[in-house]
């Protein structure tokens, strides 16, 4: 098995795993199905190409946080394309400023094929809504050895230094992981409707999926190197 590592950052993200009318929700961290639908565009698979989608939605998936962001709120307004007629007004939420690491876990040629899509993709790859573009490149590595845990905690932050200054004085910090649960943490998992099975326009489907909360500790790169102080070191130069 190997695992596929991603960097999702940008100004504004958006991903959500349910849709009310016209109140349209993000979840706090980047869905399975926002993300297999990125990795699906960038390869070309059209979206009733159900066959060609299977191979993804089977990759194991977690997400850690490394920026939060903050939740922020839009009216949307829209006008039908042939009538002309406004369309009804609707509040759409995002969050701005946020970076995650995605990774996902399976087969390594599948993985190596995806990772070489996102660098000359067909489709441009966008943060849960085409409004949504990325700030930088989305690929960080395909890792060969160990899996999707081992990827999470090993792959360094990358949150951006305006954000790293508060925590200077840290020489780790604690990140929150979302990660698929194994078969033995099922009674304790939270269930998310974004395991897709189709895109297809007219029949898009998705069912619940299993995933629990944890946590890691990463080396923070800003940490603040202090000077080494040592109150014997007085008594050293006095003896001498």
């Amino acid at each position: 098995m190997s695992v596929l590592t991603l960097r999702l950052a940008g100004p504004l993200q958006s991903w959500g795993a349910s849709a009310r009318f016209a109140r349209r929700t993000t979840e706090s961290a980047p869905t399975k199905s926002g993300v297999i639908g990125m990795l699906a565009a960038a390869a070309g698979i059209e979206r009733g190409d159900d066959d060609k989608l299977k191979p993804l939605t089977a990759l194991r998936f977690g997400v850690r946080i490394d920026q939060p962001g903050t939740r922020v709120r839009d009216f949307h307004t829209a006008h039908h394309g042939v009538t002309g007629k406004s369309m009804p007004l609707s509040e759409r939420f995002y969050l701005a400023d946020a970076v995650f690491v995605a990774a996902l876990e399976g087969d390594h040629q599948l993985l190596a094929d995806l990772h070489a899509a996102l660098r000359t993709p067909v489709y441009a790859p966008f943060l849960g809504r085409r409004s949504c573009p990325p700030a930088v490149p989305v690929e960080l590595h395909l890792h060969d050895h160990g899996g999707l845990w081992d990827a999470l905690r090993e792959e360094p932050w990358q949150a951006s230094p305006w954000y790293r200054k508060q925590y200077r004085d840290q020489n780790e910090v604690e990140l929150t992981v979302l990660r698929e649960a194994d078969e033995h943490e099922q009674d304790v998992a939270d269930t998310l409707r974004d395991q897709p099975i189709s895109f297809a326009a007219e029949h898009r489907r998705h069912i619940l999926r299993a995933q629990v909360t944890c946590s890691v500790r990463i080396p923070n790169p800003s940490a603040r190197q202090l000077p080494r102080h040592d109150p014997f070191d007085a008594l050293d130069e006095e003896s001498a």
